[in-house]
């Protein structure tokens, strides 16, 4: 099959890594358009072999871009149009459902309980996103708590399947060399031990609260290593300076080698407000390290052998946990066989790509039994209501299969990549 998939940008983010390790792993034939800001991970998607263009967008609101997408999905023949992150959705669900695109379809990364994807949910955004989610077969949600937020938003039960995340346990495992080079390279010695955080330095990721609860924690033989790049940079270091341990914490800025600096930590730390799955928490499970988290929504109902804790999003809650942990001493690094099996990259895209042939399936059946209208006999073109253009019925996963329909029959449980910005 002929895949195109559409994401708003592809700067460093958890979305756009996660598509080109779906990309990876596909057994269809994909592009990818941009709508604007192509950025490192759409060279790191070229150099796997992909097709990526960009729309060239300069603004939000451009809605002759719509028409650019309809013509390059048109003649570009696909079987399946792919969109991911919001403002990609509602410009390719209607430009490929005008195209005629058998199979429209879509991933919600990041849906939030007040904001969707940093963005304030207002009633406009709303009634922009249900509009749009009519003119496609439906919605993946990247776990359960997705799933339920679209819900509540008004979109349908039968139209949301739940395919998770995956995890490329191959590009984070554990690296004793590695571990060893980047400690040397930020000054930290063999035997120290690190706590470290790792994503997009934003406010919802609430580094600030790591640094308040870990600062009478640190000293010449105990560090924090935060890794990424944003806004909040800056906030962070003058927190580090306020609680007296700029020399404690040390800012790697945004990184490549994911493995390389899952190895170099300890313990690893996600402190966010709000999370819709949590990927960071599995690839540092996955590369063994042990981890304290206060939302992962991934982990609902899988067995981590007490490699994952939750803890309270408050400086004490959370300095308790770590004090915990700093006196029981270093663990032995022990990946998490149940992240394996539920979260593997490589069956999470399996699923991905079954659902795009059962609903190519159900689209072509559909289609072999449109009945043909004959003309008016009286030769002359008659107005009718069957020709008033309406959007087309797209079979909803729950339509396509069993697998499809959340519930029993669920699909339950998106190299070098950057770091710093799930």
């Amino acid at each position: 099959m002929k895949v195109l998939h559409v994401i708003t940008g592809l700067n460093v983010g958890g979305a756009e890594l996660q598509l080109r390790s779906i990309l990876q792993h596909t057994r269809h034939d994909a592009d990818v358009i941009t709508l604007y800001n192509p950025g490192p991970v759409a060279d790191m998607i070229r150099a796997d072999g992909t097709l990526v263009r960009d729309l060239g967008m300069t603004r939000n609101t451009e809605v002759s871009a719509l028409a650019r997408l309809y013509r390059l999905i048109r003649n570009g023949g696909y079987d399946v149009v792919h969109s991911h992150l919001y403002r990609s959705q509602i410009y390719a669900r209607p430009a490929a459902w005008l195209a005629g695109t058998p199979v429209v379809l879509s991933t919600e990364h990041s849906i939030g309980e007040t904001h969707l994807e940093r963005r304030p949910m207002t009633r406009g955004v709303r009634a922009l996103y249900l509009a749009t989610e009519r003119l496609s077969a439906g919605t993946i949600a990247v776990s359960p708590t997705v799933r339920d937020r679209l819900v509540g938003w008004g979109v349908s039960p039968r139209r949301v399947t739940v395919i998770p995340n995956g995890v490329d346990l191959g590009r984070v495992a554990f690296d004793q060399a590695a571990r060893e080079r980047v400690r040397a390279e930020h000054g930290i010695g063999s035997a120290d031990y690190v706590i470290g955080v790792l994503g997009r330095l934003d406010a919802n990721k609430r580094f600030d609260l790591v640094i308040e609860a870990a600062a009478p924690l640190l000293n010449g033989t105990t560090k924090l290593m935060i890794v990424g790049k944003g806004d909040e940079h800056q906030h962070l270091a003058a927190v580090a300076a306020a609680h007296g341990v700029s020399d404690r914490v040390v800012f790697t800025g945004e990184r490549h080698d994911v493995a390389a600096m899952l190895s170099a930590l300890d313990l690893f730390v996600a402190s966010s407000a709000q999370e819709t799955f949590g990927l960071s928490v599995l690839e540092a499970l996955a590369n063994g390290a042990p981890a304290l988290y206060t939302t992962c929504p991934a982990l609902a109902g899988i067995d981590v052998d007490g490699r994952a804790l939750p803890v309270p999003g408050t400086a004490d809650g959370i300095r308790a946990a770590l004090a915990a942990e700093i006196s029981a001493g270093r663990r032995e690094r022990l990946p998490v066989p149940a992240i394996e099996a539920e979260y593997g990259i490589a069956a999470v895209t399996g699923r991905i790509d079954d659902l795009y042939e059962r609903l190519a399936g159900a689209a072509s059946r559909r289609l072999r039994r449109r009945p043909l209208t004959a003309p008016p006999a009286s030769g002359h073109p008659e107005t009718t209501a069957s020709a008033v253009p309406s959007a087309p019925h797209q079979e909803t996963p729950a339509e396509a299969g069993p697998r499809g329909t959340p519930g029993a029959g669920s699909e339950t449980s998106p190299g070098s990549q950057k770091v710093g910005a799930q």
